[in-house]
């Protein structure tokens, strides 16, 4: 049974820090290239960060880059979204996506910055 579980996510103040984990299980997790999605109240989801199977290639959005890595362990079928200098406007629900041919997509963990 496939499973993509997200943790991490929770309220802090804008300038914080959080790091998401999303662990999988029920594919081959290495074959995979891995992201990380959010989807604020009244928007549509987007792609924040993007990480390849092996790990040597990463793309972030607009948005986030040069705040948020992601990276991956395939040892321990995780992959990572680190987030600093947390905003406002990052506040969503933060959704981890498999992509090899099928896709698969986690139940999501609510990320809220505010003071």
């Amino acid at each position: 049974q496939v499973q993509l579980v997200e943790s991490g996510g929770g309220l802090v103040q804008p300038g914080g820090s959080l790091r998401l984990s999303c662990a999988a299980s029920g594919f081959i997790f290495s074959r995979y290239v891995m992201s990380w999605y959010r989807q604020a109240p009244g928007k549509e989801r987007e792609s924040v960060a993007v990480i390849t199977s092996a790990g040597g290639m990463t793309s972030y959005a607009d948005s986030v880059k040069g705040r948020f890595t992601i990276s991956r362990d395939n040892a321990k079928n995780t992959v990572y979204l680190q987030m600093n200098s947390l905003k406002p406007e990052d506040t969503a629900v933060y959704y981890c996506r498999a992509q090899f041919g099928v896709v698969y997509w986690g139940q999501g963990t609510q990320v809220t910055v505010s003071s």
